[in-house]
């Protein structure tokens, strides 16, 4: 016979392995110049997305980060005055919930944000201009003025985003502009220096434009905004890129025209990738799925209908659901990630359009 305590430890364990932990969703809507905050609620195998809170901004945020280990946030809009492009650190309470937001100004507006790996510093590039910018971040988090500014004389840079071992910094170029430029980064000062070749010279037409790293292997992949795939690099010891595959993954005949890749990201355990497929002038709005085999090189596995304009992609804290913006769709998207790489649709939420950027805590 069970007494009434073991039933009870019994039901809240069954309880929690059946629902799983619940978490939030954060992204910016640069339309009502709000802080979205959602909770997502596991639900058996699927997720229950309700909006928790709504922060408003004296600004107009797009892109988000989350610093690795404190409770903060960062946002920022992609333009304004030189040096006094508005932003934010958004503060957290330990539940996830929001806390407070101090206003911050950046040098420039910024397409991608992130930190180095001993988060020392806050990095980010621009879309408009192109510049690479580094910013020291205090005790508190709260980054200072750009101690490393890059101005390369190209615009269209798309993402910045450090390996695992945090020693180096490529940049993607798309369309004319097409270039993965390459430097040693030392994340004690935030310097920033050139490698010889500097450019890592992506294949004609690709347009590499958001990154993913194995977390194990020396590989690099890219999602190829105008090659409409992946292509995948090695890194070799020097840091230096060497590009392995070119993956296009369009059916026999389809033109590319009115098509474009968008964000890239990886499953924790290095066995999945996923990038978003983008309809602007064709009904063609993907998920892209993709599976990296023992040598590090991707296999294309197929595509996963989306809502209209696949923007921003993040996973669950559990790496169990991919979550993905509909810029266009004005949606927020829940799938489960079946063992084979498989997408279902488990979860939808409307929300403001041109909501690109999101993270999880």
């Amino acid at each position: 016979m069970i007494h009434a305590p073991s039933l009870t430890l019994l039901f809240v364990f069954t309880h929690l392995c059946l629902w799983g932990k619940s978490f939030h969703i954060f992204s910016p809507s640069s339309k009502e110049k709000t802080l979205w905050i959602v909770k997502a609620i596991p639900h058996g195998e699927g997720l229950k997305l309700e909006v928790a809170e709504k922060v408003k901004f004296d600004f107009s945020g797009r892109v988000i980060t989350a610093h690795p280990s404190k409770p903060l946030l960062y946002v920022t809009a992609t333009s304004g005055d030189p040096g006094k492009v508005p932003g934010a650190v958004v503060f957290l309470n330990e539940d996830g919930s929001y806390q407070k937001h101090k206003n911050i100004n950046f040098n420039d507006g910024a397409c991608y944000l992130s930190l180095d790996k001993e988060n020392r510093h806050i990095l980010g590039v621009s879309y408009g201009n192109g510049r690479l910018n580094v910013y020291p971040l205090d005790k508190q988090g709260i980054p200072g003025k750009a101690v490393t500014t890059i101005d390369e004389g190209k615009q269209q840079a798309h993402c910045i985003l450090l390996p695992p071992d945090g020693k180096n910094v490529y940049i993607p170029y798309v369309k004319e502009n097409l270039a993965i430029l390459q430097y040693a980064y030392d994340g004690k000062t935030g310097k920033v220096t050139p490698l010889e070749p500097k450019d890592a010279k992506p294949p004609l037409g690709s347009g590499p434009r958001h990154m993913a790293y194995h977390p194990t292997l020396p590989m690099v992949y890219f999602s190829n905004e105008q090659g409409i795939g992946l292509s995948s690099y090695r890194r070799e010891a020097n840091g230096q890129l060497k590009v392995e595959q070119d993956i296009s993954i369009l059916p026999p005949g389809m033109s590319k025209i009115g098509l474009s890749a968008s964000d890239l990201l990886i499953t924790p355990d290095g066995k999945f990738l996923f990038a978003g497929l983008r309809g602007h002038r064709q009904d063609f709005d993907r998920i892209s799925r993709y599976r990296v085999l023992e040598d590090g090189q991707a296999e294309f596995l197929g595509l996963t209908e989306a809502d209209k304009i696949p923007w921003g992609l993040t996973l669950s804290p559990d790496g169990k659901f991919l979550l993905v913006t509909a810029t266009n769709g004005a949606s927020l998207t829940a799938y489960r990630i079946s063992k084979d790489g498989n997408l279902k649709k488990v979860a939808s939420l409307a929300w403001d359009p041109r909501m690109s950027d999101l993270v999880t805590r």
